[in-house]
This record gives structure tokens, C-alpha cells and sequence, in this order.
């Protein structure tokens, strides 16, 4: 990772874990991580292999998602179903919460 980069911010995470999971390199100076978002991390671990944590942003905070010390250099497989279901998962709660609040709003009117 270039040393003014905090991580990578996961843009898309594709279906298949043999495609490249895309990501925007994101300055240590960024604000903090939006609803949902995911940021990766990896950088050589002690003895070989890479040392790969994940943070998630919620709506006050960031969070640590999960880490993968000494992965392999096909870590990028390894992650890819964590990524995956997380990025669903906050897909599907945006959608349901925008529901509520369609839902709410109809209520009051």
C-alpha cells in the first residue's frame, strides 16, 4: 500500500472469487468511513504472507470487521465471501430502512 493511504475502500465486490475485487486507494486524511462502506488494509506479515484486516463503517463509527493475519498472496479469495455478504447485507438494511421511512412518512401525512 502507498504510505499516504490508510486502505482501500471495497467499490465492488464481484460474484465470482475469481474476479478482482475493486477498490479506491483512500488518504489517511479522509473523513471517516461511510454507512456500509468496507475498508481493507494489508501489508506483509512477520514470517510470510500478508496480515489483511477489514473495517466497516456504521452510522457513528467504524468498526473492525474481521482480519486475516499471514493470508497467503491469494488472500483476495480468502476475503471475497466476507466482503460479499457484508456488502449485501448493508445493501439490503439502506433499502429497508428507506422502506421505513417511506412508510413512516406516509403514516404522518
Amino acid at each position: 500500500m502507498p504510505p499516504w493511504a490508510r486502505g482501500a475502500l471495497v467499490h465492488s465486490v464481484p460474484a465470482h472469487t475469481g474476479d478482482p475485487i475493486k477498490v479506491l486507494w483512500i488518504p489517511n486524511t479522509a473523513p471517516q468511513l461511510p454507512f456500509g462502506r468496507i475498508l481493507l488494509r494489508w501489508e506483509p506479515a512477520s514470517e510470510a504472507g500478508w496480515d489483511v484486516t477489514a473495517h466497516l463503517g456504521l452510522a457513528t463509527t467504524v468498526v473492525p470487521l474481521a482480519s486475516w493475519p499471514a493470508a497467503g498472496d491469494d488472500w483476495p479469495r480468502l476475503v471475497h465471501p466476507t466482503l460479499r455478504e457484508v456488502t449485501g447485507l448493508c445493501s439490503a438494511l439502506l433499502v429497508a430502512t428507506a422502506a421505513l421511512e417511506l412508510a413512516n412518512q406516509l403514516a404522518d401525512s
